[in-house]
């Protein structure tokens, strides 16, 4: 007969044990509230009532392109001046294979010398080797080659100018690629 008293005993220590629990929760919910509660009750104080105004949109102004006529028109090709006695490419002239490509994918691997002549050799983009000499054509811009040497490939290009539309002469040079 121990054993129903025990189990009495523990069910009545379970129910005292909840209702303390219960009674502490319920002293600290009374009260004035929490923090939380004050802040939002004080929160609204501290705002400012009202909102600047946007700034004011202006209206859109275009711009005439130009309007004082000293700019040329970029979607229009020029054509050059002729002058006598200007600079001019010969356009007459077959032209050469090395032409074909622009100078700077050309590529400088070595040269070779035969009876006094020296010749270079040119790595073009098809990976192909050609053979140049002093007064063959290479690249799009009338590119003469004025010198061979060990370091280098001299080459004299002639070009239009951007702003008088002339033909002008300018240096350019293939580098020997180790």
């Amino acid at each position: 007969m121990m054993m129903p008293n025990l189990m009495h005993s523990n069910s009545l220590t379970k129910v005292l044990l909840i209702a303390a629990l219960v009674g502490l929760l319920a002293a600290c919910g009374s009260g004035e509230g929490d923090d939380l509660d004050k802040f939002m009750a004080t929160a609204a104080n501290d705002m400012s009532k009202g909102v600047e105004p946007l700034p004011e949109v202006l209206p859109y102004s275009p711009l005439q392109y130009n309007a004082d006529g000293t700019l040329s028109d970029p979607f229009k090709a020029r054509k050059a001046l002729s002058k006598a006695g200007s600079l001019q490419p010969n356009t007459n002239r077959p032209k050469e294979a090395l032409e074909a490509f622009p100078l700077e994918s050309l590529i400088y691997v070595g040269s070779l010398s035969k009876r006094k002549s020296i010749f270079a050799l040119i790595k073009t983009p098809d990976n192909t080797i050609q053979q140049v000499k002093v007064g063959n054509y290479v690249g799009p811009n009338f590119g003469l080659v004025t010198q061979i040497n060990e370091s280098e490939i001299v080459v004299k290009e002639i070009v239009q100018d951007d702003l008088t539309g002339d033909w002008v002469e300018r240096i350019a040079s293939i580098n020997l690629q180790e």
